[in-house]
């Protein structure tokens, strides 16, 4: 099996030098470039193809965060991890509504940088678990200031059953095998659940499931 390649990018190079070291120690794992800026990351990403894109978020020149919606929009295949010294909602809500499959802290432990690693290589999504806790309590926060109830409840069992799969990072046409039903029908499925839901999209799908608590992984 071909090792998962990385791209490392933050403007501290005593960063990248120990996030090497850490990657590189891990069995079926190699960091192919490094980038000192966003912007370095961006042509790095597109020059090496990685298959997992680890960056900073507040970098110069241009951020983590717009670095990685550039990154996306060249390659959605490119699995995209936010690593940040702030544990901030609005700079977790950013990242993954610009599509980021993680958001780590910096001083977090470090086990979960390989872990998260591991998990958008797959096309899971992974966050910190101080994170995904902040999320969820915003959840039911927001759900009791609107007087709102759960619309998880919302969703049939195969419905549910389907959720699970997209959050894994499973394509429509590996859903239909999974379940043994048509492209066409997990199309239908997914956005009765979209619709249920009130969401729009694949990063509102892994927001959704971090607050819901549907990512054993992250937490």
């Amino acid at each position: 099996m071909n090792p998962i390649r990385i791209l490392l990018a933050d403007d501290h190079a005593i960063v990248r030098e120990g996030l090497r070291a850490l990657l590189e120690r891990q069995p079926g794992m190699s960091v192919v470039a490094e980038a000192c800026d966003g912007l370095q990351a961006v042509e790095m990403a597109a020059e090496q193809v990685p298959d997992v894109t680890v960056l900073d978020v507040a970098m110069p020149g241009l951020t983590g965060i717009e670095a990685a919606r550039r990154i996306l929009m060249a390659n959605q295949r490119i699995g995209v991890i936010m690593l940040s010294m702030h544990m901030d909602e609005s700079y977790v809500l950013r990242s993954l509504k610009a599509g980021a499959r993680g958001y780590l802290l910096k001083d977090g432990p470090r086990e979960d940088i390989p872990a998260a690693v591991r998990a958008a290589a797959a096309g899971r999504p992974f966050v910190a678990g101080r994170i995904a806790k902040l999320l969820q309590e915003d959840h039911v926060r927001e759900l009791a200031s609107r007087g709102l109830e759960d619309s998880y409840d919302l969703l049939t069992a195969r419905e549910r059953e389907l959720l699970q799969i997209l959050i894994e990072g499973k394509s429509n046409k590996e859903a239909g095998v999974l379940l043994n039903v048509s492209t066409t029908t997990i199309e239908t499925h997914r956005g009765n659940i979209l619709r249920k839901l009130d969401l729009h999209s694949t990063a509102d799908l892994i927001l959704y499931a971090v607050r819901k608590r549907l990512i054993p992984s992250a937490l």
